[in-house]
């Protein structure tokens, strides 16, 4: 899979996505992760890339061509149109079954917005679908754009050591991940539970989907009730 991002702060990206499992993954080959500074494909001495909104308002906008001509040139560099998601409040919120269908796709292009968003014609021309990561706002779409790459990146074959390191978690299935524990089995007065000591795979499998259900309607029930839709 390769993604390219849109942004003016490539560096802010380059801790988070170039180590740990993610940066591993792209000296593997398996992944990679281009980030393209907006501010090239400005016209003015100034690099601008925002200008003020018609009808008035707050703040700056910004302006459709350079991101136009930015996610072209993409276009030309994979030889193909990636699927273009645009970072935005307005978007639909992230979830983990997203998640695992976009994770089938091979070229992914993230906008990160900034200001007081993008000129609406870029987005109708331009932008294939919009994802939020919760219901408030940030300063800037870099920080979204980070969690939907990471959380993309690691769905992708080869980038985690084992496919059960994420279908075991949280979110994969519609439940919330089961208890888990390490040594030493008494903690504190506190023991591991016995079944995850005897070595009887069927009751250990059966104590996990229980207490993931157990979980789930404590913490997250109306996540159960679309579990239970299913």
């Amino acid at each position: 899979m390769r993604i390219d991002i849109i942004t003016l702060f490539p560096e802010m990206f380059e801790p988070v996505l170039n180590s740990s499992i993610i940066g591993r993954a792209q000296k593997s080959g398996v992944l990679e992760i281009v980030c393209h500074q907006l501010r090239d494909y400005a016209f003015d001495k100034h690099r601008r890339v925002d200008d003020t909104p018609y009808g008035g308002g707050m703040g700056m906008l910004m302006k459709a061509e350079p991101i136009a001509l930015c996610f072209e040139d993409i276009c030309k560099q994979i030889g193909k149109r990636p699927h273009f998601v645009y970072m935005s409040p307005q978007g639909k919120t992230l979830k983990q079954q997203r998640l695992r269908e976009l994770a089938d796709v091979e070229n992914i292009c993230i906008l990160c917005g900034h200001y007081e968003g993008v000129d609406q014609r870029l987005l109708d021309e331009f932008i294939d679908e919009e994802i939020s990561i919760g219901d408030y706002v940030l300063t800037g779409g870099e920080i979204p754009a980070m969690v939907f790459a990471d959380a993309l990146s690691r769905m992708v074959p080869g980038v985690l050591s084992n496919n059960e390191c994420f279908t075991e978690e949280s979110h994969f299935n519609g439940l919330l991940e089961y208890p888990q524990y390490t040594k030493p089995s008494v903690w504190r007065g506190k023991e591991v539970p016995e079944v995850l000591m005897s070595g009887h795979h069927a009751n250990i499998e059966k104590w996990r989907k229980e207490k993931s259900i157990e979980v789930t309607r404590l913490k997250r029930p109306e996540m159960l009730e679309e579990y239970d839709e299913k």
